[in-house]
């Protein structure tokens, strides 16, 4: 029998190329795209309604997020508490999901139970009607918690930053005021419903123990035409005002610490410099070892975290730097940001800092497909872009095969200081 010799180290071996399960496509009665990832060992499955009713297509503030966060809470035959004792006794679990583009409703059952589970499913995504009870007592535990929230910086930060990036009035720059509150009634909600949680506006995605008679049941519950929408769920593109002005204060006279954002509008990951750029923004603030992390908590102490990134609408993109810190360093904690960002503009990322990240970026990637919920994760990521997977395939050349050189030109087009909007609340 061989013997491992602890003392020396495994061999170290580069990521060549990841293979994951591909996601196959069918198609219920109604049109509804059935995506599904066979895979995992356990007599397990998710199943995931993805609608196109994000906070993008809303009219007015808190609609989206409303209809998504009650859409559990009573159907006209069940109510809340049935609902979550029926999932319960089954050892089910539901979620529900919303973002800028889209909202979900995620079940997670066995395959023993979906026939038991299912139906209830129906019930939520077709058949909720927003009890007045429920929808008051909603409101005013999110009304509390937004009394509360906007005491602190890094909120009011998070919400001003947006409206500076996409205008006030842009669904993706718009911001919850206290008055909106008051203005959800169930009409807007049922509006909002009625109109986007519909089959023509539907795609489901199916992780873990595939088989037949989960797309018979499927389409026994959700391939009839009688949850088809009859008018019409798109929505033109709307015009982004981002403001002409840099530099922004938002005081508060009591503030310990102050929340620093700074950004640009940039673009979505259908755009050929977008995996670069993810290479270039990982060097600069994206992992812990990043340089903003090394210079301003590390060195200077100035934060116990600092981060940058790149966001991925489906209208738009935008990249952000996000910190807080002591008011007394405000300026310095600024000043060196925009050192790290000359530094790229000016100077070669070291080989040996570049392999580094590299590592860290295969390494990262290959535990985000770890899993068959995981790759559906991945998966959803492509396909709301209508990307394939060679989209996957070009990551890994580009983590494997990007320069120092192509990251300093591309820090030259992209970290230009003047083009940046700076906000800071609290004192500077």
């Amino acid at each position: 029998m061989h013997t491992i010799d602890r003392k020396i180290s495994p061999a170290f071996k580069t990521v060549e190329k990841i293979e994951m399960i591909k996601a196959s496509e069918v198609r219920l009665n109604n049109k509804i795209p059935v995506y599904s990832i066979n895979a995992g060992s356990q007599e397990l499955i998710r199943i995931e309604f993805l609608f196109s009713a994000g906070m993008y297509q809303q009219e007015v503030p808190l609609q989206a997020t409303t209809v998504n966060a009650m859409i559990e809470e009573g159907t006209s035959k069940l109510n809340a508490s049935q609902i979550a004792d029926m999932v319960d006794y089954y050892g089910a679990f539901l979620e529900t999901g919303v973002s800028q583009d889209s909202a979900s409703v995620v079940l997670y059952t066995l395959n023993k139970h979906l026939n038991a589970t299912l139906p209830v499913l129906e019930q939520i995504i077709k058949n909720s009607v927003f009890p007045q009870q429920e929808l008051d007592t909603h409101i005013r535990n999110k009304k509390q918690k937004f009394h509360v929230n906007n005491q602190k910086v890094a909120i009011l930060a998070r919400k001003r930053f947006t409206e500076l990036l996409f205008g006030e009035k842009h669904p993706y720059g718009i911001n919850v005021k206290e008055t909106d509150f008051d203005a959800v009634n169930r009409e807007m909600l049922n509006n909002f419903y009625s109109k986007y949680y519909r089959a023509n506006s539907c795609k489901i995605i199916l992780a873990g123990k595939v088989n037949d008679d989960v797309f018979t049941l499927l389409n026994n519950h959700f391939g009839g035409n009688d949850w088809v929408a009859q008018n019409d769920l798109g929505r033109k593109k709307i015009e982004i005002f981002s403001d002409s002005q840099h530099q922004h204060l938002v005081h508060k006279h009591d503030a310990l610490q102050s929340a620093i954002r700074i950004g640009k509008i940039m673009f979505n990951k259908t755009h050929p410099d977008f995996q670069k750029f993810q290479f270039l923004n990982t060097v600069f603030g994206g992992y812990f070892g990043s340089r903003l992390m090394s210079n301003i908590r590390e060195d200077k102490g100035y934060t116990y975290g600092i981060g940058s990134g790149l966001v991925s609408l489906k209208n738009s993109g935008y990249f952000f730097i996000s910190t807080e810190v002591g008011v007394d360093v405000c300026k310095n904690a600024i000043d060196e940001i925009y050192f790290e960002m000359n530094r790229l503009r000016e100077e070669l990322v070291p080989q040996e800092e570049l392999e580094l990240v590299k590592n860290y970026l295969l390494g990262t990637f290959l535990r985000s497909v770890d899993g068959p919920f995981s790759m559906a994760d991945r998966f959803k990521g492509i396909m709301e872009y209508d990307l394939d997977y060679d989209y996957f395939d070009k990551y890994i050349e580009t983590i494997k095969g990007v320069s120092a050189t192509e990251l300093r030109d591309l820090a030259n087009v992209y970290f230009d200081k003047n083009s940046m909007i700076e906000l800071v609340v609290g004192k500077k």
